[in-house]
């Protein structure tokens, strides 16, 4: 990548936006390497913030294959010099109107730059030996320099996405519990006004827009929620009642303490049932705030809510910071941007991360893969790893606290062998055993 050298185009004004994304050229790190095809699908994720077209991606792949290396560095002369007639064909024979269209938009766009001859041709010259002494047509560099941008921008549309659409199916879970409990409240003869509460929740969606943007449907679950928990105490207070007038009658009867525990338990299992099978983990989380449960269905395995607070997981996962939009994570969001980034990094599928969200719920899956990076080189292969964690969430034998709960333990001992070592004066405070002087557990971590 020639750094230093500026080429004005030919037949066409100097810019300065043309001044700076040379700069930004010449300004990228020396040590930056990708994939072209990787960084291409990255391009294609973000062409709606990167204000490219579908067209102009077309000429952008067929540029990238004429690039004879997998792989662009700076260190390689990335100018490519295909001919309108050889690029009409690669761009699924597109007429030279619109081929030069698009590569204007491409320029435009900041993801090539022309270097033009002084006549306007793209060519290279070679040596005897056949290698390119100078090449003129389009370069790639500008692609190359801004690779992380790039692929930020990928990541956050990827992870907006996936939260977009968990809350999407958290909403449809949510009015299915809901229709379901009502239906359930109006057959028991459950008191209540049922009527008005249908009216709420017609009305909330109702509110929705045909193109809803994250924050309404984010309102619009918070909303559903809200009403859920109404309809659930009522259900639950109506239940409590009942099995109270249940236990007064067979006391009344005198019947013997352990054919009345057998018939209670009996009751509870069968009045729990409806509202056991009817909802995902949602309704089961409401529930089990008033009595226990027999356990998580297999509905109730997907897209559970966070189950520890953020600010507990980032003091466990420091390292995840400096991977958030601007350096730091605020919200559950910022964390999912931050994993999308770590994905990558850490060579996991998207199969295997989907099917993590789907299983464990997107912020507990952002959470493994946040644990995943700050154990480092103890894990060999992260994407196995997170693969057998999904497996084992979905049998219920794992769960993310235990996982969180170790790492903080392990950043306490360090700061306690630390303090110990950077305080040797503590231990002559220590009664003498066996003409040796020994650390007090609380200064061994």
């Amino acid at each position: 990548m020639d750094r230093g050298h500026v080429t004005t185009p030919f037949g066409r004004s100097m810019t300065f936006a043309l001044l700076a994304r040379r700069r930004q050229i010449d300004e990228a790190p020396p040590e930056t390497k990708r994939n072209k095809w990787k960084l291409f699908r990255a391009v294609c994720e973000a062409r709606e913030e990167l204000n490219v077209s579908d067209r102009s991606l077309s000429v952008l792949d067929a540029l990238l294959s004429f690039y004879p290396s997998d792989d662009l560095t700076p260190e390689s002369d990335l100018i490519v010099f295909p001919s309108n007639a050889q690029l009409s064909i690669r761009a699924r024979g597109m007429t030279p109107a619109t081929l030069r269209r698009h590569l204007a938009a491409l320029v435009d766009a900041g993801l090539i730059l022309r270097k033009d001859s002084a006549n306007g041709k793209r060519f290279a010259r070679r040596s005897r030996a056949g290698d390119i002494n100078e090449a003129f047509g389009f370069n790639l560099a500008p692609l190359l320099s801004r690779a992380t941008e790039i692929e930020t921008i990928a990541a956050q549309i990827a992870a907006d996405r996936e939260f977009f659409q968990a809350t999407r199916e958290r909403i449809t879970l949510c009015r299915r519990d809901i229709i379901k409990l009502i239906q359930l409240a109006k057959d028991g003869c459950v008191d209540g006004d049922w009527e008005d509460l249908h009216s709420q929740f017609r009305s909330f969606l109702a509110s929705l827009p045909r193109r809803p943007s994250l924050e309404e449907l984010e309102l619009l679950l918070s909303r559903l929620s809200k009403l859920r928990t109404i309809i659930v105490k009522l259900l639950n207070d109506h239940d409590k009642t009942q099995n109270m007038y249940a236990r007064e009658s067979q006391n009344e009867r005198h019947i013997q303490d352990s054919q009345t525990q057998s018939f209670s338990e009996s009751e509870a299992i069968h009045d729990a049932e409806p509202l056991r099978t009817s909802g995902p983990s949602q309704v089961a989380e409401a529930i089990s705030l008033e009595r226990p449960a027999s356990g998580p269905t297999a509905d109730e395995t997907q897209f559970k809510k966070p189950t520890l607070p953020l600010d507990i997981v980032l003091r466990a996962c420091d390292e995840i910071h400096a991977y958030g939009p601007g350096g730091s994570i605020r919200t559950w969001r910022d964390l999912l941007t931050a994993t999308s980034v770590l994905q990558t990094m850490l060579q996991i599928s998207p199969s295997a991360f989907h099917q993590a969200c789907v299983v464990m719920g997107p912020e507990n899956a952002s959470v493994a893969i946040a644990c995943i990076f700050e154990r480092g080189g103890s894990i060999a292969s992260a994407g196995a790893y997170l693969r057998d964690l999904t497996r084992r969430a979905a049998q219920r034998q794992f769960t993310i606290r235990p996982m969180v709960s170790a790492l903080l333990q392990s950043k306490a001992r360090a700061q306690s062998c630390a303090s110990a070592v950077s305080n040797p004066d503590l231990t002559s405070h220590q009664p003498p055993s066996s003409g040796s002087t020994r650390l007090s557990p609380r200064y061994m971590g």
